[in-house]
This record gives structure tokens, C-alpha cells and sequence, in this order.
């Protein structure tokens, strides 16, 4: 059932917005709309996602007194309704049910036609919502499996394949971070380059503020299995692990986390205190990575078929064009892939609250909708411990690009997850158990939750965003996507694909997936991505035990 009522969304929005827009009859010179004596059509200026709306979303800006036809009817529009913000089709009268994605978001205040929706005219409560039992959601539509198309990757020893083949240096705490920074510079400077080690991606670092001066138990476990998940991920071929040697997480505790891996590719350790300091510590370093690159060199691509992708998908810096133009696309190449065999991760669990009861429809079973709920549950007395609530997730830019609370956020946000029927709900930094979609337990904030997809085992990261965002991965690339095309060109640099084709009419939501499908397929087999092209080389470990939304 929420699997249909998704696909009927999207075709109403390849209705609506998928036609090649007429530019307004009258324009300033910057190309705002400007007031006209004559009604527009509400097709030219704003779009109705779904068929049950109360409310249409503005594509560009809508100057107060505009006429707009709708529904046979012309609606006045009351005050300046800028891109992506909502203005009510209809009254909405105090207590009324305010919906988008035919799904209620808010509750009004009290909000009259024509004018817009706004953080101080509603309530973000929400009316309980039925769920269809989880039970009926069949497996995927898989590809017959000559059809599956290939990939190039490095082959590891446990059965996985890498989209990248670097030396890794990881401090096991930010006692040693400055070393392991120094000696991953050095060596990226003095002993690699592309010509010498061609199959070498480069040598990265892991440096963190974690593992000493932090209460034993789930933060230090945490840090510990971070680490040990990038150690063992496949776009690592060999990895160099620094301690200071008195930390919480020195290499007596942090040992039972990597010998399973030790045996599976090459990893060493050394102790600043036992070196004999920082210098001492650096030359020895030095030395170890010379060796591992040319053992990470002997690695060569090898076709492989998309069933061995990890996907994991991410949305930051959001706008409202996120969940009907890049978030959409994005699922459409998410489901290929999960008909590919292959598996994607979606994570962000405040950023799902107010559409967990969506997810959960699409769950495999009654126990994984309810993991569902239990994961969303969790996460809220998780934050209230601290004196908050997932309401306050919207930052300020979030807000400002037309997402006034965290219901429509959500309702936009899982969209990038596709349509595909929820395999389990895994742990922060916990690998899937097979194939096809999984939901990761973790926060929203893109320099912890992008981390933890890859600690998951994504070899890839897949990124949309609306207001624009730059952030990369040690060791996975991370491609951007831009929902709005102002953003794409101003930010060209930073973003590899514009989605927002798809509101500016040249391309429906299917024509964009197929086009992220084919850029992931060739940045997992190699190309650069736009975050590695700019150095972007973000870690960080979600605490825990601090929150983060």
C-alpha cells in the first residue's frame, strides 16, 4: 500500500513538473516575478506534488498580489512567496490537517487562501496515521542476472571489492591524531604518486577527537568499532594503527576489535610512547607506509558485477525542491540498484520522524516495521535526555529554503531511499546482513552519519542537496547531487550532477536516476568525484553519548 501511494505521488509529479515551464509574463531583471493584472496559471509559478494537497509549492518567487488560476478559481496571493516556500490553496482554518506528498505535515493555526505557510502559523502536531501491515511487501523485481551491469573494483581477500585502494593511517585516539596527520601528509607528499603507484588511491588519515577523557562503556566501544570497520573496509588495502599508548582505546583495548581483519590484509601498529615520541614516531611510520604501498600496488581493478555495490544515500543542506527533484531521482537509482542485487543504506533516523509510518509499510515484516518505529522511538528519548526534541532538527537554512519543521523535512528526506521494501534496521556503523535496502540507526548531521555509511561498508556515497554542501570521505567517494539548478551552477565546482533538470522541465525524475546510476557505476569504477577533486577527506564518530540531530 505505501509503496503504491509513493509511485502515484511520483507520477503526479512528472505531471505537474515535468513539462518545460513558461517564464512568467512580466520579470524584473533578475528574473523575479513581478505583479500582473492578469491571472497566471498555477503551473507556471508553483506545482501540486500530490493530487490531496492543500498547499502548492512556489518554483520561483511569487510577488504579493499575483493572481494565480487553480482549480477553476483565481487565488490571490496575499505577500511575497518566496522559491520553495508553501501558500495555502484553500483556508486552512485552526486545527486543519496541512498536507504535501498527500501526507498531512503540520497542522495550521489558522492560515487563509493565498497566504503563505510559514513556522509561526502552525503546529507541528500530527494525527495518528494507520499503518498497513508490513507482512504483504514482496521481495524485489530482480534483473535477471546477465542483464546486471558491471562495475570495476579492487578484489579483497574476504570476498568484497574496494571502489578505492588506500593506505590508511588511524590513531587510535586524538592523542595520536597529530602523528597519524603527519605521517599520511609525508607520505602523500614524499613517497606516493600516481606515475610510481598508480593502483594506489593515496594515504589517508583518520584523525578524531575521540577514544581518552570520555566515560568508559558506548563511546569508547563506538570509536573502537568505527576504526576497526574502516581497517577492514574494502576501499582500505592496508592500514598503519597509531597509539599514544594510555589511552581508553590504546592498542591492548582496540586489539580484539582488528586481529579478525589482520589476517585478511596487512595491518600494523605502533606506540608514540614506545617509538620515543612524535619524531621517533613519524620515521617509523614513514617506513611502514613505504612498504604497504607497494603492497597495495600489486591491487588492480577487475570487473565486478553491481550486485557487490554498497550505496549509501544522504541528504544535507536540504531545500524544499530536495524531496521532489534530487531525493526522488536519487531512490530511482536506488531501487535499480537493489534490482541489481546490490544494497543501498539510508540513515538520518531524526529525518525520518513523521514518516517513519511510511517506511515501515515498505518493512520486509511485522519485526522490521517494528525496528522501525523502535529505531525513530529510541532517537527521541535519546535527545530528550539531553532537554530536547527532534522538532528542533531544521537548521536555519533548512528553514530558510522553504522546510519549516521536521515532518516535511522527512516526508522530502526518505524519498531518497526509493520505493524498495526495507530489508532490517542495523545498528550505527553495523554491516547489512544480506542484500537490498537497509535502515542505519544514527543522526543527521552529515560529518557523523556519512562516516557511519561507510563504516557500514558503503564503498560509495551518494549526497543530495538543495542549499549546496562540499563535505567528502577519508576513503569513499561521496557524489553530490543539487535539487535546484541556481545552486548546481552556482557550485559547480563542488556538485557532479544538477537534478534540478527535472523542475526546470528538460528531464523527468526516471531520466536523472538513470543518469546518478551511471555516474555511480563510473566514480565507484574510478573517476573522481567532485569531493575528491577538492581534497574533502571528512571523519568523524558519532558520540553517542552527546547529542547530535
Amino acid at each position: 500500500m505505501a509503496i503504491e501511494t509513493f509511485r502515484m505521488s511520483a507520477t503526479c509529479q512528472s505531471r505537474l513538473i515535468l513539462s518545460p515551464l513558461q517564464q512568467p509574463r512580466q520579470s524584473d531583471e533578475r528574473g523575479e516575478m513581478v505583479m500582473s493584472n492578469e491571472s497566471i496559471s498555477l503551473d507556471k509559478v508553483a506545482l501540486v506534488v500530490h493530487p490531496s494537497d492543500n498547499v502548492a509549492v512556489a518554483k520561483t518567487k511569487i510577488v504579493a498580489g499575483t493572481l494565480v488560476e487553480c482549480h477553476g478559481k483565481q487565488i490571490l496571493v496575499c505577500e511575497d512567496i518566496p522559491a520553495g516556500h508553501r501558500f495555502a490553496l484553500f483556508d486552512l482554518p485552526a486545527g486543519t490537517p496541512i498536507k504535501q506528498y498527500g501526507q498531512p505535515f503540520a497542522t495550521s493555526l489558522g492560515i487563509k487562501v493565498g497566504e503563505r505557510v510559514t513556522c509561526q502559523r502552525i503546529s507541528n502536531e500530527l494525527p495518528k496515521r494507520a499503518v498497513t501491515p508490513a507482512s504483504k511487501n514482496e521481495p524485489p523485481n530482480y534483473l535477471p542476472k546477465e542483464q546486471v551491469p558491471t562495475w570495476k573494483g579492487y578484489k579483497r581477500r574476504d570476498g568484497r571489492f574496494g571502489a578505492r585502494n588506500y593506505v590508511a593511517v588511524v590513531p587510535t585516539s586524538m592523542c595520536a591524531s597529530t602523528e597519524a596527520i603527519q605521517i599520511a601528509m609525508k607520505a602523500e607528499f614524499f613517497l606516493w604518486s600516481k606515475e610510481e603507484f598508480p593502483n594506489v588511491s593515496g594515504v589517508i588519515a583518520l584523525p578524531h577527537d575521540k577514544g581518552c577523557g570520555c566515560p568508559s562503556g558506548t563511546p569508547v566501544e563506538m570509536t573502537m568499532k568505527v576504526l576497526a570497520r574502516y581497517i577492514e573496509h574494502p576501499n582500505v588495502a592496508a592500514a598503519l594503527v597509531v597509539e599514544l599508548g594510555c589511552e581508553k582505546t590504546n592498542l591492548d583495548a582496540f586489539s580484539k576489535f582488528i586481529e579478525p581483519t589482520m589476517d585478511k590484509k596487512p595491518v600494523k601498529t605502533i606506540s608514540i610512547q614506545d617509538c620515543g615520541g612524535t619524531q621517533a614516531t613519524i620515521r617509523k611510520g614513514l617506513e611502514i607506509v613505504g612498504e604497504f604501498l607497494e603492497l597495495a600496488n600489486k591491487f588492480q581493478r577487475e570487473t565486478v558485477s553491481g550486485s557487490e555495490l554498497v550505496l549509501g544515500v544522504k541528504c544535507g543542506g536540504s531545500d524544499a525542491f530536495s524531496g521532489i527533484t534530487a531525493n526522488p531521482a536519487l531512490g530511482y537509482a536506488a531501487d535499480f540498484l537493489v534490482r541489481c542485487y546490490g544494497t543501498v543504506i539510508m540513515t538520518e533516523i531524526p529525518e525520518i520522524y513523521g514518516a517513519e509510518h511510511l517506511l515501515a509499510e515498505r518493512a520486509k515484516d511485522e519485526e522490521v516495521a517494528r525496528k522501525i518505529f523502535e529505531a525513530v522511538g529510541w532517537f527521541r528519548k535519546y535527545v530528550g535526555v539531553f532537554g530536547h526534541d527532534l522538532d528542533e532538527n531544521p537548521s536555519p537554512g533548512n528553514i530558510e529554503g522553504g522546510l519549516v519543521n521536521i515532518a516535511i523535512k522527512s516526508l522530502g528526506a526518505i524519498a531518497k531511499g526509493g520505493t524498495s521494501r526495507i530489508e532490517g534496521v542495523i545498528g550505527y556503523a553495523d554491516l547489512p546482513q544480506g542484500k537490498g535496502l537497509y535502515l542505519m540507526q544514527g543522526p543527521g548531521y552529515d560529518q557523523e552519519s556519512t562516516p557511519g555509511l561507510v563504516a557500514a561498508g558503503a564503498q560509495i556515497v551518494a549526497f543530495t542537496t538543495g542549499r549546496g554542501t562540499t563535505i567528502g570521505n577519508a576513503i569513499a567517494p561521496v557524489i553530490k547531487i543539487s535539487s535546484n539548478t541556481q545552486t548546481f551552477q552556482r557550485m559547480k565546482g563542488d556538485i557532479d550532477i544538477n537534478a534540478g533538470t527535472i523542475l526546470d522541465g528538460s528531464e523527468t525524475i526516471e531520466q536523472v536516476g538513470e543518469r546518478i546510476f551511471a555516474e555511480l557505476m563510473e566514480v565507484a569504477s574510478g573517476k573522481p568525484c567532485k569531493a575528491e577533486l577538492n581534497g574533502h577527506r571528512e571523519f568523524q564518530i558519532w558520540a553517542v553519548e552527546e547529542v547530535s540531530l
